[in-house]
Parts: C-alpha cells; structure tokens; sequence
C-alpha cells in the first residue's frame, strides 16, 4: 500500500508541475512576438512528454498488477526463497540461483505469461531492472493475446 501511495504522490506532484510549465509556455505564446512563441511551444513540448510518459508508466503499473492478482489467485506467485544477508539485502548467489530456475521454466514454455512474469521477477531480484521491465512487457502482451516480440 505504501508504493500505491508514493506512486500516487509522485504522479500529483508531477502533474501540478506539468501544468505549472504549460501555464508558463502558454504566457510566452501569448506575448506574440516570434521568440516568446518559440520558446511557448519548445515549453510545450516538455509537459507533452512528461504526460505521456507518465500514462504509459502508470498503464505498464496496472496491467503489471492485474497479472500479478490474477496469478496469485491461480496460486502461481513465486515464493519468496531468497537468501538474505544480515542487513536484509538479497544473496547475489541465491538470485542467481532463482534467476536460472526462472530463465529454464521461460525456455520450456516461452508462449505462457506466468513464466514470464515470474522471470520479471527474478531480474528485478537481481537488480536488473531494464529486463525485469522488458519481461513483464512480454507476459503482459502474451496475456493479452498479443504477438510477442524479441527481446
């Protein structure tokens, strides 16, 4: 519950700032000479991203989350049987470990999502986060019906 808040949080903060921006680009275009309404719309242009960026996150956290309720209802989700040392991080071996348990199930059956899902896991376990990001994009495409494609 903590995450949903902070994420929360981080995306309110990020939408007053977006519109404080957009505010500001728009009181340059409306000075009308050709550098304030240059400047105006490159102004523009950042608020415009930050939104789109910031949807396609949240989207990614949703459906991310729909798989992970939908395969702990199934009982699927992996255990946590990880090694940790004394100051509570994660065992870099026993990731390892876990991580090509996870990469072998993926290779067995590469067209079902909870492989998938579950090897997002192990990476993000082993603090690699742009292929846990990239796996997770996987299963949730295979869970929609989509093609999948190389990673």
């Amino acid at each position: 519950m903590r995450v949903k808040l902070t994420y929360a949080v981080t995306a309110a903060v990020l939408v007053v700032y977006f519109v404080l921006v957009g505010s500001r680009g728009l009181l340059l275009i409306e000075t009308g000479t050709p550098v304030t309404i240059a400047f105006g719309v490159a102004v523009l242009v950042l608020p415009a991203i930050g939104v789109w960026f910031l949807w396609k996150n949240t989207q990614f956290v949703r459906k991310a989350n729909q798989l992970a309720a939908e395969l702990d209802a199934e009982g699927g989700l992996p255990v946590d049987e990880l090694k940790r040392t004394p100051g509570g991080r994660i065992d870099r071996d026993s990731a390892d470990e876990v991580f090509a348990r996870r990469k072998a199930e993926t290779e067995d059956a590469p067209d079902d999502w909870r492989s998938w899902f579950r090897l997002a896991i192990a990476y993000h376990d082993a603090r690699d986060t742009p292929r846990a990001r990239k796996a997770m994009q996987r299963a949730i495409a295979l869970h929609e019906g989509k093609p999948a494609q190389t990673a």
